[in-house]
């Protein structure tokens, strides 16, 4: 009886094209998501301690406000609210994206005393709020305050803040936002650079998907600055250990 030869079939061209139809689909999904509806970002700074703390890694909801078109008519967007934690283009270089918290809504009165933020006149609850420092600045914890320049102080916010203080009070424009990190003696905010336009908001926090620490607190030896190296062999095998999990999937508020 003659031997048979087994013919494996190969990949058909329908296949293939298939394949790669649902490769595209699946890439146009995700640019789609990224470009629309969330983004993630990382934060970089200590500004919003102890609501976000450096090495976490969020996933911002970028049609939380609606982008401004016909379609909000019809969708469940919002305003952007006194309280809210916003990320958004840096106003002085659009290229950065700065995450803080909106203390003063369009047509507010604004002024702390003491450390106290007042709004309209009226004292703000803040339990978020954390003070790192026990020094007293004038200028950040008496804001606004015209008879001191201070270093750093955005030399055109210098100028327009003259013009927007009346009876110790900043008024805030119509379509701009007054914005303070929860961390006010370690926060670069709206008190050194003014305003956020509402057109810089690109939207809020969802979740921290993810926390680490710096691998830095963790090495048992210092490594010697721009030892990139060892850094990354530390921290990819410390991993599990780095990772802050009681964060992980954390709801910001």
């Amino acid at each position: 009886m003659p031997a048979t030869t087994e013919v494996k079939a190969k990949p058909s061209q329908a296949d293939a094209l298939s394949s790669l139809q649902s490769l595209l689909v699946t890439v146009v999904i995700a640019v789609f998501v990224i470009t629309f509806i969330v983004q993630a970002f990382q934060i970089p700074s200590e500004s919003m301690e102890n609501t976000l703390l450096i090495g976490d890694y969020l996933l911002v909801d970028k049609q939380r406000y609606g982008g401004g078109g016909f379609w909000d008519l019809f969708m469940p967007y919002r305003q952007v609210q006194r309280g809210d934690v916003i990320v958004f283009r840096y106003p002085v270089h659009p290229t950065q994206h700065f995450v803080k918290r909106v203390v003063g809504m369009p047509g507010d009165r604004v002024r702390l005393i003491n450390r106290q933020v007042y709004v309209n006149g009226h004292p703000l609850q803040e339990p978020y709020v954390r003070y790192s420092s026990r020094m007293h600045d004038a200028f950040r914890d008496e804001f606004p305050r015209l008879d001191l320049p201070v270093p750093g102080l955005e030399g055109g916010w210098w100028l327009e803040m003259k013009k927007l203080v009346e009876d110790g009070e900043l008024i805030i424009p119509q379509g701009n936002y007054f914005v303070l990190g929860d961390n006010r003696d370690e926060s670069l905010d709206s008190r050194y650079w003014g305003f956020v336009p509402q057109e810089n908001v690109i939207g809020r926090p969802l979740l921290i998907y993810w926390s680490v620490r710096s691998a830095d607190r963790d090495m048992p030896v210092s490594p010697t600055p721009g030892d990139k190296l060892t850094h990354f062999a530390y921290s990819a095998t410390h991993l599990f250990q780095m990772t802050r999990w009681d964060r992980t999937f954390r709801v910001v508020r």
